[in-house]
């Protein structure tokens, strides 16, 4: 009886548990099989979680390249309608500088007239450099072909030894910045004569 009171008592205890006594195998609320189909769901939502994960940091990636490049974007062109206002003041200094230079005349000595071209040539010429230095340049179409993003038609002239579509004349210079026009020329277009 001694035996067997102490075995009882092992087995109450739980000192001697073994995987040969199936009354001892610890007690889960899920079996195996649902274990491996909790442990697969989970796996999904982590490869999913993943995946989103992934994705949220690609779009924040593409989100900081637009605005890098839209704040790229202001800095150059920021100063485009300043631009626009100092090339109509180009155009004014270039028109006086073309008047003085058809009233200093061999045949009219004017030594004051002849400084003030002089001058006004010098201003044209640093007023140009500050533009390139800027980035923004003249456009000289004459002999290339018309372009509609670059050039506005304000006439039309007959073709003497150009080929029809090409720009023959300006009536006013336009101008890009960074490669963006800001100011489309007017130009002449040869057309075949009738």
């Amino acid at each position: 009886p001694c035996v067997f009171s102490t075995a009882a008592q092992q087995r109450s205890t739980g000192d001697e548990c073994g995987p040969e006594d199936p009354r001892d195998e610890p007690k889960h609320p899920l079996s195996d099989c649902a274990l491996e189909h909790k442990a697969i769901k989970l796996e999904e939502q982590v490869r999913d979680l993943t995946e989103r994960y992934r994705k949220a940091l690609a779009d924040s990636e593409n989100v900081r390249r637009r605005t890098q490049k839209f704040v790229e974007d202001a800095k150059l062109f920021g100063i485009q309608s300043f631009c626009r206002d100092l090339v109509e003041v180009a155009d004014i200094l270039e028109k006086t500088a073309e008047s003085a230079a058809e009233e200093t005349e061999p045949s009219n000595p004017n030594p004051t007239l002849k400084k003030i071209y002089e001058g006004l040539s010098l201003l044209e010429a640093k007023l140009q450099s500050v533009f390139a230095k800027h980035g923004l340049q003249k456009m000289n179409p004459v002999g290339g072909k018309y372009d509609p993003y670059d050039h506005e038609i304000v006439c039309h002239v007959p073709a003497e030894g150009l080929q029809p579509g090409t720009i023959a004349l300006v009536t006013q210079d336009g101008y890009k910045l960074h490669g963006r026009t800001i100011r489309h020329a007017l130009v002449g277009v040869a057309v075949e004569s009738q």
